[in-house]
C-alpha cells in the first residue's frame, strides 16, 4: 500500500482507494527523555539469571518509534551477533548523511524514518538546516540512540560520563537486533505526527519485528481508543493482535495524579524510577569547614556555626551533582539578597545580566519544580559569568544536572545552613570538588517525581502504569559531537528511558517463551513487581511531600525480571478479550470494526468491564457488593496447589472463590471470583491492596485499588 498526505489540515493519511479506513485529523506526540541492569538482577557474569538464561535475547527484534539512530557507534557493533532472522522483512533506507548500505549491520537490521505527515501539517517541506536534522533515519536530537542502546545495545566497556558512572555500558538484551523507525522531528522543539506514527506502526508490524519500544506520549486529554486522532493506542492494536508487544511510556507529567499516558490496556505502560546510585559533591566553606553531600541530618543552628567558626566538626548532607574532572572551584559565595519589600530572589529569577554573579560561585533557591527554568537559571549564572551554583530544593525532586559546568543540588535544610555561613561572615568562600560514583546502599529507590501517575483520566477502571523501571540518570550512547568519535556518552531522564528498560526485558522474555503472547508477558512483569526493596524497605514516590508508592504510581511495583521468567500464573488475553473491552466501554460496533478491521457486533447486554482478564483490579466507583472474574493460566510446574492471600486496608472487604486454585496435567487454565465490599460510608479517596496466588515459591501479586462512592459525589 502507497500511503499519502492528504488535506493537511483535517486528514492524518489516506491510503490509496479501495482501501482507505478512515480519515482523520493529524496529531502530534512528544518525546518523553549502566548500573540499572546489574541494579535489576541482569549482571552478565551470572549464569542462572534471565539474561543468560534466554540468550541475550538471541534472535528477537526490537523496533523503536524514536528520533532515529547513529549507526556508527560502538554500542551497536554486531561482534558476536547471530544471524539476522530469516523472517524479516524490513530494509535500511537511505537518506542525508545515511548510507542503507552501510549503516545496518547484524544488530541495527533495519532503519527507515517518516515525515510526510508531519509536512501536511506544517504544509512545507521540512527544513533539515534551519532544524539541525537529517532527512533519513540518522539521529540528530540523541534521544533514539538512547533509547536504542538501553533496550539492545552491545557490551561497550569503560564507558563513563566524563569519569562518573564508570563500566559497561550495555542494553537489556544485547543478543537483539534492533530496527529503528524514525517519526520525531526537530520542529519547534520536537513532534511526532500521528500520520507518521501509525505508518511507521504498520510498517513495523510487516516487517517482523517482536517487540515495539515507544517513548512518546501525547498531551492531555486522551483519545479513546477508538478515536482515530490517537494513533499509538491504534497501531497498538494491530501490532499486539500479530503477536508484538508494545511497551510504551507513561509520559512526564508527574506527581500530578491522573497525568499517566498510553493507557490502552493492551499497552505495557512503563513508568520511571530511580536506581540505588549517587554522585556525592563535597562543598568545602571558606574556614575549610566540609560539608559532604551525603545524607545525615543537622540540627542546633547556633551549636553549628559556633562548630563552623572553630573548624571543629564536619556534617554530612543530602545532595547531588555531576561535576567532573580533577579540579576544584574556589571563589567567592554570594547569595541574592533583596529587600523584604521585594520579591525574593530565586533560582528562576537569575539573569545573564546579574553581573554581581561575575567571578563567584552562587547559591540560590528553588521555588518550584520546573526544570527547563532551572537549566536555564544555571545557564545565566554561567553566562553572566559564575563560577558555579549551589541550588537548594525540595529533596524529593532533585537529580544531578549532566552538563559541564559546576552545578551542586543540596536540599533546602543544607542551604539554609549555607546561607546562615554566608550571613555570618564578611567574606565567604567555598570550594567545589568533583564528585565521585557511589553505588548500593544506603541510596534507595523512588518512583521519580516526574513519572506521569494515575489513575487514567481515559478509563479509570483500568490500572495505569503497569509498571516501573530505571529512568533517572540513565547512561547511554548518544551521537557523538566528533562524527569520528565511535563512543559518546550522555546520563538522561525520563519515562522514555524507562520504557526500553522493559522493553529489553520483554525481549529476553520473548526469546525465553517465544510462544506467550503479549498478555502474558505483561502479566508475568506486573505480577511479580518488587513493592519494597531488596533490604525489605518500603518504595516512596516523589512528590509534594513524598509518600509510599501505590499502584498509580508504578502499576505492580518495580519491574523484577528474573522473577517474571518464572512468574507461576499468568492473565491471558487475546484479541477477542480486548473487543470484551471494547464492547464494555460502549464504544459503537462501527468504531470497534474500524479499529479491529473486520465486523464486530457486541452483545446487546453490554458486558462488565471488570471482568477483563487484567492483572490487577481497580473500581473507581464501588457502591456496593461488586462480583467479578478472573482467569489465570499455569505455567509453572505442572502439578501445583495455589492459595490466595488478601492484603487491603481496614473497611474493605475482598473475599475469593475458590480460595485454592488446584492445577495438573488436565488442569491449566482456572478462572475464579472476586468479591469487592466496602465498609465506608463517605465519598474518599481509594484504598489500595492485593491479591496474591502462592505455591510456597512463586508469588502472583495483583494490585487493587478501590474507591467507595456512597450516593452523589460532592466535591
Amino acid at each position: 500500500m502507497e500511503w499519502k498526505a492528504f488535506n493537511p489540515r483535517f486528514c492524518v493519511v489516506v491510503i490509496e482507494l479501495p482501501g482507505v479506513i478512515h480519515v482523520t485529523r493529524n496529531r502530534f506526540y512528544k518525546v518523553q527523555t549502566t548500573r540499572s541492569w546489574d541494579y535489576l538482577g541482569l549482571s552478565s557474569t551470572s549464569l542462572s539469571n534471565l539474561l543468560n538464561k534466554s540468550k541475550m535475547g538471541n534472535g528477537v527484534i526490537i523496533g523503536l518509534l524514536d528520533t532515529g539512530i547513529w549507526p556508527e557507534l560502538e554500542v551497536f557493533n554486531d561482534e558476536n551477533l547471530g544471524p539476522i532472522p530469516s523472517r524479516w522483512r524490513g530494509v535500511c533506507e537511505s537518506g542525508e548523511h545515511f548510507d542503507g548500505a552501510k549503516a545496518c549491520n547484524r544488530k541495527l537490521i533495519g532503519a527507515r524514518y517518516f515525515i510526510s505527515g508531519l509536512e501536511a501539517e506544517y504544509g512545507q517541506p521540512y527544513n533539515t538546516s534551519e532544524n539541525d536534522d537529517y532527512m533519513s533515519p540518522r539521529d540528530s536530537s540523541g534521544h533514539g540512540t538512547h533509547t536504542s542502546s538501553i533496550a539492545g545495545g552491545s557490551f561497550v566497556a569503560n564507558a563513563s560520563y566524563d569519569g562518573l558512572g564508570l563500566g559497561t555500558v550495555r542494553g537489556g538484551a544485547p543478543g537483539a537486533h534492533l530496527a529503528m523507525y524514525k517519526v520525531c522531528w526537530r520542529l519547534y522543539g520536537g513532534v511526532c505526527a500521528d500520520a507518521d506514527v501509525l505508518k511507521a506502526f504498520d510498517e513495523a508490524i510487516n516487517d517482523g519485528v517482536d517487540v515495539l519500544s515507544v517513548s512518546l506520549a501525547a498531551d492531555i486529554p486522551l483519545y479513546s481508543e477508538v478515536d482515530h486522532r490517537g494513533s499509538i493506542p491504534i497501531g497498538s492494536f494491530h501490532a499486539v493482535a500479530k503477536g508484538i508487544t508494545v511497551v510504551c511510556a507513561a509520559g512526564n507529567a508527574g506527581p500530578r495524579a491522573e497525568t499517566v499516558q498510553n493507557t490502552a490496556p493492551w499497552i505495557l505502560t512503563v513508568a520511571a524510577s530511580t536506581v540505588d546510585r549517587s554522585f556525592p559533591t563535597p562543598i568545602t566553606l571558606g574556614n575549610n569547614h566540609t560539608i559532604i553531600v551525603c545524607n545525615k541530618t543537622l540540627t542546633g543552628q547556633r551549636k553549628w556555626l559556633d562548630r563552623i567558626r572553630t573548624n571543629s566538626y564536619k556534617y554530612r548532607f543530602q545532595g547531588q551533582a555531576m561535576f567532573t574532572g580533577e579540579d576544584t572551584v574556589s571563589a567567592a559565595l554570594v547569595y541574592p539578597e533583596v529587600s523584604d519589600l521585594m520579591p525574593p530572589r530565586n533560582c528562576e529569577s537569575l539573569s545573564s545580566n546579574d553581573d554581581w554573579m561575575a567571578g563567584k560561585i552562587v547559591l540560590c533557591f528553588a521555588s518550584d519544580y520546573n526544570q527547563s527554568l532551572l537549566n536555564d537559571a544555571i545557564l545565566s549564572v554561567k553566562a553572566a559569568g559564575g563560577l558555579g551554583v549551589i541550588v537548594s530544593r525540595s529533596p524529593s525532586n532533585y537529580y544531578p544536572y549532566a552538563m559541564n559546568f559546576p552545578c551542586l543540588q543540596v536540599t533546602y535544610e543544607t542551604g539554609t545552613q549555607i546561607l546562615y555561613y554566608i550571613r555570618s561572615t564578611s567574606n565567604p568562600q567555598v570550594r567545589l570538588s568533583p564528585s565521585r560514583t557511589h553505588v548500593g546502599k544506603p541510596v534507595s529507590t523512588n518512583v521519580a517525581y516526574f513519572s506521569s501517575r494515575g489513575p487514567s483520566s481515559n478509563v479509570p477502571v483500568i490500572l495505569k502504569p503497569d509498571i516501573a523501571a530505571p529512568g533517572v540518570q540513565i547512561l547511554a550512547a548518544i551521537p557523538p559531537f566528533d562524527e569520528t568519535t565511535t563512543g559518546a556518552f550522555a546520563f538522561l531522564s525520563g519515562t522514555s528511558m524507562a520504557t526500553p528498560h522493559v522493553s529489553g526485558i520483554v525481549a529476553l522474555l520473548k526469546s525465553l517463551y517465544p510462544d506467550w503472547s503479549p498478555a502474558a508477558i505483561k502479566s508475568a512483569i506486573i505480577t511479580t513487581g518488587l513493592t519494597s526493596h531488596q533490604s525489605g524497605g518500603p518504595i516512596f514516590a516523589e512528590g509534594e511531600p513524598p509518600k509510599l508508592a501505590d499502584p498509580f504510581d508504578f502499576g505492580g511495583g518495580i519491574v523484577n525480571p528474573n522473577s517474571a521468567a518464572d512468574p507461576g500464573l499468568v492473565y491471558d488475553m487475546n484479541t477477542e478479550n480486548y473487543v470484551h473491552y471494547l464492547c464494555a466501554m460502549g464504544y459503537n460496533n462501527s468504531d470497534i470494526s474500524q479499529l479491529t478491521e473486520h465486523p464486530v457486533v457486541c452483545p446487546s447486554k453490554q458486558p462488565s468491564i471488570l471482568d477483563v482478564n487484567l492483572p490487577s483490579i481497580t473500581i473507581p466507583n464501588l457502591k456496593k457488593p461488586t462480583i467479578l472474574t478472573r482467569t489465570v493460566t499455569n505455567v509453572g510446574p505442572v502439578n501445583s496447589k495455589y492459595k490466595a492471600i488478601v492484603e487491603f486496608a481496614s473497611g474493605i472487604n475482598v473475599a475469593v472463590r475458590p480460595e485454592t486454585l488446584i492445577f495438573s496435567s488436565r488442569t491449566k487454565t482456572i478462572s475464579f471470583s472476586v468479591m469487592i465490599s466496602s465498609a465506608h460510608n463517605v465519598n474518599a479517596g481509594y484504598y489500595f491492596g492485593s491479591l496474591t496466588w502462592t505455591d510456597g515459591v512463586h508469588v502472583v501479586r495483583s494490585p487493587i485499588s478501590v474507591r467507595t462512592e456512597v450516593g452523589e459525589s460532592f466535591f
